[in-house]
């Protein structure tokens, strides 16, 4: 019987940092992550936020459960913290959608949670940062506390949405943490059927999913440039922090079966009504849904590096479009 990860200090995640000689989160170029440095607090607070919603109190995170409850409530309320208003239509935005089981399809009762940060330059362009809070539950007795997909990819959005507090965007920014993407999407689809903005007012959908166990291949890919060809110069320039560098693909016609992921997250459904898209995510891993999915197989440093990569990649999107 496993401990609840709700139950432990935050303490050793301080510890795990400087002995992965991890580099301050934000920080790209040379030699990030070759010393060892006290961890700052955005570096604590990415991994707290992992730790937290995939701990066994959360239950998996299933769309309609408790625990997704638990995550929604955790959810609100760091966005709250942060200070990112919710948008006019309210914070939460509840669904009702047909989605896939192994029992085969059912009803689900699921709840996108958004907050915008204004933009300085072009406010009335929005771009859409989403990543699902969803996980798969728990099947025959096992938790799949999934703290690559998807905490890690909330996390990572958590801590854009800090950045952008104290470093305002060019672009008005609407956080997305959508619901039912292990069902079928159905959040996603749910938003763009009935967003806050109207859909030809956004520039750019940003989905992360999955950003932390980059150590399979050192890459953080990049999909949707192959659909979205002007992005990729935007983006290539950034260089690699620490052992992780972007990588680009997994979206041509050449990409077949698990290798293309032009349709593997929520970004799918900003693709479907023809709005521009970036995923950025890691490669599969052995853990890639299966109960091992935990937070202590999560590297902090690489998780670090994954999520300096792609406030990066959102800077440098945010300063070139609209342009």
């Amino acid at each position: 019987m496993r401990l609840s990860r709700l139950s432990r200090p935050l303490l050793p995640l301080a510890a795990a940092l400087m002995l992965a000689g991890c580099s301050l989160l934000g920080g790209t170029g040379e030699g990030a992550g070759a010393a060892a440095t006290a961890p700052s607090a955005g570096d604590v607070q990415l991994l707290e936020d992992v730790r937290i919603l995939s701990a066994d109190d959360m239950q998996g995170r299933d769309t309609g459960t408790a625990g997704s409850e638990r995550a929604r409530a955790y959810i609100v309320a760091r966005l709250d913290a942060l200070g990112v208003a919710a948008p006019g239509m309210g914070r939460l935005q509840p669904f009702e959608a047909r989605g896939r089981t192994r029992e085969g399809v059912k009803t689900f009762n699921g709840t996108n949670i958004i907050g915008v940060i204004p933009g300085t330059r072009v406010g009335d362009r929005y771009i859409v940062v989403t990543a699902h809070y969803d996980h798969v539950g728990v099947n025959d007795g096992q938790v799949f506390n999934g703290a690559d997909d998807n905490a890690s990819g909330f996390a990572t959005l958590l801590a854009l949405a800090a950045e952008l507090k104290r470093n305002p965007p060019q672009h008005s920014v609407l956080f997305v943490a959508l619901d039912g993407e292990e069902r079928g999407l159905l959040g996603a689809t749910h938003f763009v059927e009935a967003p806050p903005v109207p859909l030809e007012s956004i520039s750019l959908n940003l989905n992360f999913d999955m950003t932390a166990r980059a150590e399979t291949d050192g890459k953080l890919w990049v999909t949707g440039t192959y659909q979205n060809p002007t992005l990729r110069p935007i983006l290539e320039p950034i260089r690699a922090d620490g052992a992780v560098a972007l990588a680009f693909g997994k979206d041509t016609p050449q990409d077949t079966g698990e290798d293309n992921w032009v349709e593997a997250s929520d970004h799918a459904a900003f693709y479907r009504a023809q709005i521009p898209f970036l995923y950025l995510g890691v490669n599969y891993h052995p853990d890639y849904h299966r109960p091992s999915d935990d937070f202590e197989r999560i590297t902090p440093s690489v998780f670090i590096s994954a999520t300096a990569l792609s406030i990066a990649a959102f800077h440098a999107l945010d300063r070139a479009l609209d342009r």
